[in-house]
């Protein structure tokens, strides 16, 4: 069954739930369990492997985790269906040039392989060792990209904006707002608004790991990085805070997704358009039942906070 923006996740099924990102990242940002399970950020993974889908336009079954969703072929039209049977928990083993990486949301196509893989990161607290993260994102980039050159690859880190107790505090207006008291190393946010020095440092490293366009460009860069700020207290709990990244950054994550389709469709469109009969992206009919605004309401399904991939009804 699908949640609602007001129902939390259930995380009693493993499997792909149908779930927005503002579900995701409230889940992320109330989570109470250890971090070494990762059941703080697997409805990231799902999150993003739905939008590929519903957004992106690449069939279900092309992805790992498997979205729960089919696809039917009817008059011409791509028909999507809510299909949670078809669901699965698992992370794809992809075959690097150094060793095998299981990668959270991988999309794969027939007789080419990987073609598109994201990868999906948080962390909760002890933020002076954001820099220790470096070396593994970058060996992470290199090791796949020297075995799929061409694989467009995306990597989305989220933090969670905690703020000292006394300034919570101070924030709350409406209603008493609890806050549990935190290490100092656990603060990302300075009392000014700004983010921490070591979260500032993080952000110009991953500055340098984005935006690689051409296959032959450097494989220690992503083609699209995003870093997000995310709200841990009040009626605005589970929303990336607006005022970080920059405005100007590349690492906005308003930017992240339409990143990645316009490389996947510079590599497997435009430069292989012999490929076009796999490669192309799908175009979902309006008549998709997983796009009906009624039956959406009566079945709990998500709002979407993107727009999908619509066929018009003209002509």
């Amino acid at each position: 069954m699908p949640t609602s923006p007001e129902m939390p996740i259930s995380m009693a099924s493993r499997v792909c739930q149908w779930v927005n990102l503002r579900q995701a990242l409230h889940h992320f940002a109330t989570y109470t369990g250890t971090t070494q399970s990762q059941q703080h950020i697997k409805p990231l993974h799902w999150c993003v492997a739905c939008r590929l889908v519903l957004e992106g336009g690449f069939h279900p079954n092309n992805i790992t985790p498997h979205p729960p969703f089919a696809v039917v072929a009817r008059r011409g039209e791509s028909v999507l269906q809510f299909a949670p049977n078809l669901a699965t928990g698992s992370e794809r083993t992809v075959l690097g040039g150094l060793k095998t990486k299981n990668v959270d949301v991988v999309v794969t196509q027939e007789g080419i392989g990987p073609v598109m893989a994201v990868s999906c990161k948080g962390m909760t607290g002890a933020f002076r060792n954001l820099t220790n993260r470096m070396e593994e994102t970058i060996g992470e980039c290199i090791n796949l990209h020297i075995t799929y050159p061409a694989m467009v690859f995306g990597y989305l880190f989220v933090i969670r904006a905690n703020r000292a107790a006394a300034v919570v505090a101070e924030l709350a207006t409406q209603e008493r707002v609890s806050a549990r008291t935190l290490a100092a190393n656990d603060i990302a946010m300075q009392r000014g608004g700004e983010p921490v020095e070591a979260i500032l440092r993080f952000h110009a490293a991953l500055r340098e790991l984005t935006g690689r366009r051409g296959i032959r460009n450097d494989g220690s860069r992503y083609e699209a990085v995003a870093l997000a700020l995310i709200e841990t207290t009040g009626a605005e709990t589970g929303e990336v805070l607006a005022g970080f990244p920059p405005h100007d950054s590349p690492l906005r994550l308003e930017q992240f997704f339409q990143t990645l389709y316009l490389r996947y469709e510079e590599r497997y469109l435009y430069g292989a358009p012999e490929l076009k009969a796999i490669t192309q992206r799908l175009i979902w009919s309006p008549a998709s039942s997983v796009f009906s605004h009624a039956e959406g309401a009566a079945s709990g399904f998500p709002a979407l906070d993107y727009t999908p991939r619509l066929a018009t009804r003209e002509g």
